[in-house]
């Protein structure tokens, strides 16, 4: 019995491929296997032995993957929490493993020709697991086990891997093993929980699963975080002096820019175009030439490549990437999977280019950078050791790859690789400096000296702009007209997917060949609508979703934690830290953080009800959100628990319990521009001012009051303007107990007349006669420096008054306690005794007037 050779391709087409470059001729044969196609030939040697019998086939992707034992595979069988300590499994593709143990009977050597990256080599294991046990040994009770390493399905570059078989990396393997278990754990925990708290909660939720995922949640992230910016955003007028003068040669007015660009002071804007218009001419003062050059492009690597068929080819990150690995797979480019923007010493540049010279298309470009000696070296950028930059392994036409995003696609890349190794462009550019009325304004313009590699990618050209023929230095030019031009200012638009894509890359979220996914995930999971410009616009759903992380905790939707992830797995993939150790770290962590989200859900929920209940659409716009200036709704306003919810931002906010609430007169808070409500605790008349948002999230921590308490008191402490701007003198009551309660005026405009405890539940009534009081900003008592009243009496007469030092005000308050609700309050003590009264409208049955 000959000896065998097994190689094993990531994919069907690609085992055909392998097989017609490595046997002789070309010629094989082909039979059905198990679970694919099996192609034969004998003839070639390898290693001592001169000839062999050969079998190609094929896997098709991963032949296991990471799942749950049956116990935890029901969402009823466990706690989600339990997961994270919960065993994992391989569960393999049966029909594949039995067409592999087939295959592998009588093969002394298996060679793995499966991707060149971490997955290809976790594939490599996979595939070892299955072939080895029906593999036959040498003498020594081994298998011979080789990994080839290539860059391009091409014959040149099989052969290549054949003289340079290797061993496949058991490290890099890990590396994935540890990877697919992380987010198994994370995400299917988080998800069932949400899923199952969520879904049938609320019938306007159109969702069937609410999931969350390590690198979907954070792409999320930067979509919302780009939403909120600009609903956030106030446009501010801003005005841009605009002064213009004709070109007499091109008979077309010319606008020099205004060197201060624009100003928000439109008085001072009216001066300087006055100061202009006096002067009536520009001086040219100067013009200052300078040569530049545009650089080549460094080589092409995944993430840019998906950044322009977002961009530029009108293709989704997803749908290039498969139209990449299409090209790929029929030879007509190198593995579109690389962080790599450097080409490897060795590399075949020159022969690579010169493959280009027959194109009908760029062909003749081509040879003059070959025949005439132009071929630049490339630029240097960064070599991660993965695979070469993405390169034309054919001179392909667009009948030859189909037409369509496939042309659209290679064309881009062939056109990009050429520019690689092209020229410069130089170019000169012209800085004029004119000046009138002392307000100076500059010119500029460009002139192509040799247009370099922007000649083979035309959309990148520089367009000559030439200066006017009368700007020269030393003279005078009329100005024909000068105006003020008013804009505002502009939010930023939504994220184009070429910018996420960026951003990710930049925040290690995902990799090269998973970005397009985590993408395309959260867009079928209605987080995110992609809309024309290929921007990505997130969803209520999407909206809802983030917020309520940053409202338990934050780093659940940063990319700080999936960037901590890649970083502990990179050293697994090294050989620098243990696989068991990397993962049991990382899960310990979030178990924590999953154990804080679920004890903390209500904060996400609140959201949830304020965005898919049908109590929204009931809600009425209250108060003004300081954050984006809209409209906040007051939800469950006949319920015991009432909120505001901002559905611009989808933001909740908690409002005290126990309480009504009105709106200050348009007042807004100094400290973060929320429009002020008025709180009044229940079953009382006692009122206080409330900012929504500080009452959330207190300026000041200390004394803050919690926001599910039930408030009987002021809402914000003393240090806090909203309660400093009503705040008088210390109560009489709290002194004597170092409560350290002060006076309040009640902030309703039809009780002016009373004061409250900021904390106990004394309150003091101002004599019948007064009409009117207010706090005085500036006028203090100068005895005991508490603030006084400005008092407004019926009959027309207004002083200012100490409440505590002037005795004609101090002797005719009536202090009372106010009743609590559901009992009878105790009666006030006087400071001659006390006396009583019919009452008072607050509930006290004791007071006192003096």
């Amino acid at each position: 019995m000959s000896s065998v050779v097994l190689c094993v391709a990531e994919k069907p087409s690609l085992a055909a491929l392998i097989a017609g470059f490595l046997a002789p001729g070309g010629a094989f044969t082909t039979r059905k296997g198990f679970a694919g196609d099996v192609h034969e030939f004998t003839g070639r040697g390898l290693g001592t032995m001169r000839s062999r019998a050969w079998r190609v086939t094929s896997v098709k992707g991963h032949v296991a993957s990471v799942d749950f034992p049956e116990r935890f595979q029901s969402w009823e069988s466990c706690d989600p929490g339990e997961l994270f300590a919960a065993p994992t499994v391989k569960r393999a593709d049966g029909k594949m493993v039995r067409h592999l143990e087939s295959e592998a009977k009588g093969a002394m050597t298996l060679i793995l020709w499966l991707d060149c990256d971490r997955e290809g080599e976790n594939i490599c294991f996979e595939v070892i697991e299955a072939c080895a046990p029906s593999m036959r040994t040498s003498g020594g009770g081994e298998r011979e086990i080789l990994r080839a390493k290539f860059s391009a399905v091409t014959k040149d570059s099989v052969e290549n891997a054949m003289k340079s078989l290797g061993r496949a990396n058991r490290n890099e393997a890990l590396a994935v093993d540890a990877r697919q278990e992380l987010d198994l754990k994370m995400g299917v925990a988080f998800t069932r929980f949400q899923t199952q708290y969520f879904l049938n909660k609320y019938d306007r939720l159109d969702a069937r699963v609410v999931s969350y995922g390590p690198c979907q949640t954070p792409t999320l992230g930067f979509c919302v975080q780009r939403h909120l910016e600009i609903v956030r955003h106030v446009p501010e007028p801003y005005w841009v002096l605009e002064a213009l003068f004709a070109d007499a040669d091109r008979g077309e007015e010319v606008a020099p820019k205004w060197a201060r660009s624009r100003l928000f002071d439109e008085e001072a804007a009216r001066a300087f175009l006055q100061l202009v218009n006096d002067a009536k001419t520009f001086d040219v003062v100067s013009v200052e030439s300078k040569a530049e050059k545009r650089p080549r492009p460094s080589g092409l690597n995944t993430v840019e490549m998906l950044k322009a068929a977002s961009a530029g080819l009108g293709m989704g990150a997803h749908r290039a990437m498969q139209v990449a690995e299409r090209l790929y797979m029929a030879g007509h480019i190198s593995y579109p999977r690389t962080e790599s923007t450097a080409y490897p010493s060795g590399f075949a540049l020159k022969e690579t280019l010169r493959i280009q010279t027959s194109h009908p298309t760029w062909g003749e470009f081509v040879r003059g950078l070959v025949e005439e000696g132009l071929m630049t070296p490339p630029r240097r950028g960064v070599d991660a050791g993965d695979h070469p930059p993405i390169t034309p392994m054919r001179a392909s036409t667009e009948g030859d790859v189909g037409g369509g995003e496939a042309w659209r696609l290679y064309d881009f890349i062939s056109r990009h690789f050429i520019a690689t190794v092209s020229p410069d462009c130089e170019y000169e550019t012209q800085t004029a400096v004119l000046r009138a009325g002392g307000e100076e304004f500059t010119l500029h313009a460009k002139e192509v000296t040799a247009q370099g590699w922007t000649e083979i990618m035309p959309h990148r050209m520089i367009e000559d702009t030439p200066l006017p023929a009368n700007v020269v230095p030393g003279t005078k030019i009329p100005i024909k007209s000068a105006y003020l031009r008013s804009d505002t200012t502009a939010p930023p638009g939504y994220l184009t997917e070429s910018e996420l894509i960026g951003m990710m890359e930049k925040n290690g979220i995902g990799t090269d060949a998973s970005i397009p996914t985590h993408i395309n995930n959260i867009q079928t999971r209605k987080y995110v609508d992609i809309e024309r410009g290929r921007r990505v616009v997130p969803t209520q759903l999407g909206i809802t979703l983030v917020q309520g992380y940053q409202a338990i905790d934050a780093e659940l939707v940063l990319p700080t934690v999936r960037r901590h992830v890649e970083k502990q797995l990179d050293l697994v993939a090294k050989g620098e830290a243990p696989y068991e150790g990397v993962v049991d770290h990382i899960l310990a962590q979030m178990f924590y953080k999953f154990n804080y989200f679920t004890a903390n859900i209500a904060a996400m929920d609140a959201l949830f009800e304020a965005s898919f209940s049908h109590t929204t659409t009931e809600s009425r716009p209250y108060s003004k959100c300081g954050r984006c200036s809209r409209y906040l709704k007051l939800v469950g306003a006949n319920g015991r628990i009432q909120r505001l919810y901002c559905p611009t931002e989808e933001v909740v906010f908690e409002l005290p319990i126990g309480g009504t609430f009105k709106q200050h007169n348009g007042r807004t808070c100094l400290i973060c521009g929320f429009e002020l409500l008025i709180f009044t605790a229940k079953g009382t008349t006692r009122s206080f001012p409330l900012c929504p948002f500080c009452f959330n999230f207190p300026p000041y921590k200390e004394n803050a009051p919690r926001v599910k308490a039930l408030l009987r008191g002021s809402p914000h402490p003393l240090e806090h303007p909203v309660a400093d701007a009503v705040a008088v003198s210390p109560c009489p009551e709290c002194v004597l107990s170092t409560a350290g309660g002060v006076l309040m005026l009640d902030p309703s405009a039809s009780a002016q007349d009373k004061l409250h405890c900021s904390k106990c539940d004394v309150s003091v009534r101002l004599p019948r006669e007064v009409r009117r009081a207010s706090v005085s900003d500036e006028a203090e008592c100068a005895v005991c420096e508490a603030k006084c009243l400005h008092l407004e009496y019926f009959n027309g007469d207004s002083k200012l008054a100490c409440l505590t030092c002037e005795d004609e005000l101090s002797t005719r308050i009536r202090i009372f306690r106010v009743a609590q609700p559901g009992g009878r309050g105790r009666g006030g003590r006087g400071r001659g005794g006390r006396r009583h009264g019919r009452g008072d409208a607050d509930g006290a049955r004791g007071d006192r007037d003096s």
